[in-house]
């Protein structure tokens, strides 16, 4: 399961000072039960436009973690706030199907 949310930078601070609260915050998340990895990309042509991607091994464990969030998580969050908008894409099921091209 993927959660993918859309991170807006707000004049004044980069995004690279947010990736590093994302790291910080991913380290403490990724000790949750069902955590599989996050990723953070960058937007061509738009540097204060990310995408974030957080896989889970179900829906139930994200949302578990969610409710029991920890304190250092919530507080990163929450430091966080008045520097980004973040909008919730969706949670998306893994693929049904993978196409990936074969080497000749």
């Amino acid at each position: 399961m993927h959660f993918i949310f859309e991170v807006h930078i707000r004049p004044g601070y980069t995004a690279e000072q947010y990736a590093d609260a994302w790291l910080r915050a991913s380290a403490i998340i990724q000790q949750a039960p069902g955590a599989r990895g996050t990723r953070l990309h960058r937007k061509i042509g738009d540097p204060d436009v990310l995408l974030a991607i957080a896989t889970w091994e179900s829906k139930h464990a994200r949302d578990a973690m969610e409710s029991q969030q920890p304190e250092a998580v919530r507080s990163i969050i929450q430091e966080q706030a008045e520097f980004v908008e973040v909008r919730v894409i969706g949670e998306f099921e893994d693929a049904e199907w993978v196409v990936n091209p074969t080497a000749d």
